[in-house]
């Protein structure tokens, strides 16, 4: 376990120690992580890091409404079948359906792409609880045996079981019977103590105060109940570069009103800000947190 937190913290994956837990324990007894929390507190990352931290292939299935399994699993490349059936008759040579339907006319979709790959993949099955239910129970019985029947081909096995990551935005319940195949990690946002670790592990040259001032102001917004779209992490990080770039070594609630718009992206929840927070407000939220001491502010 501490060579996967070591891992992590060489990526710039900033987790804490609950994290690391279960992703190893996922990973020591193969079983798929069901990783649940709101749009942008790092579940798609935290798939993505695994992959560097294991240094394999990530390969993601990323989930909407209709999505099937000709999508998910595989499809015949029929272009190339009717091209082979064009020469061959023009060779006046006869066509044998099984050459037709072989592997080498297959196209795999990442399901069937992450049970035939020779290195243990990482497989990240994004914002599953946008599929379909119907999608869901056949994603459960895939889970369950890592083996897929292709019916002119026959039945395909894993050949290395892949790490799974299964991604949730809570947008609707899924099925006990995934939940039971899954280990299950709730990710909240960071507190600030955390958020300021990642900004300085990801952005370049930010300054220890303005980190601070960073995660401050971002945990206010998220405390908001009236805001529809809170501040994601990556929004967060997205915010800081820009900050660095324009050489701000600090914040203050003209300059945060001024890039309002990186880090709200709907125009209700900037009004909101605008009407019941304002640039004097945050100046008060920013003070205050110095004056307290807020996550080691400087």
């Amino acid at each position: 376990m501490e060579q996967l937190r070591r891992g992590f913290a060489r990526v710039g994956y900033i987790c804490e120690e609950n994290t690391v837990l279960t992703v190893y324990l996922a990973l020591v007894l193969q079983k798929p992580l069901l990783v649940e929390g709101a749009p942008g507190v790092g579940k798609t990352e935290l798939g993505k890091a695994l992959a560097q931290v294991l240094n394999t292939e990530l390969i993601r299935l990323q989930c909407y409404e209709g999505l099937d399994e000709t999508k998910a699993l595989y499809e015949w490349n029929y272009q190339r079948q009717l091209l082979r059936l064009q020469i061959d008759r023009s060779a006046e040579v006869e066509v044998a359906e099984e050459d037709l339907f072989s592997p080498r006319y297959l196209l795999e979709r990442p399901l069937l792409k992450a049970i035939r790959s020779d290195k243990r993949p990482v497989l990240l099955i994004d914002e599953v609880d946008k599929c379909d239910p119907e999608f869901e129970a056949f994603l459960f019985e895939v889970l369950s045996d890592f083996q897929v029947s292709i019916p002119e081909i026959g039945t395909v096995t894993a050949r290395t079981v892949p790490a799974v990551v299964l991604t949730s935005n809570s947008e609707r319940e899924l099925s006990d019977g995934l939940k039971r195949r899954c280990l299950y990690l709730y990710l909240d946002f960071p507190p600030p103590e955390e958020e300021i670790k990642i900004i300085k592990a990801k952005v370049p040259g930010v300054e220890e105060r303005l980190a601070w001032e960073i995660a401050r102001v971002v945990e206010y917004l998220r405390r908001q109940e009236q805001l529809r779209k809170k501040p994601s992490i990556a929004e967060t990080l997205d915010w800081a570069r820009a900050l660095v770039a324009l050489k701000h070594r600090s914040l203050d609630g003209g300059l945060v009103d001024n890039t309002l718009n990186l880090l709200l992206k709907r125009r209700q929840d900037q009004l909101y800000f605008r009407r019941e927070i304002g640039p004097r407000g945050l100046d008060k939220v920013l003070r205050q947190g110095r004056a307290g001491g807020d996550a080691g502010a400087p």
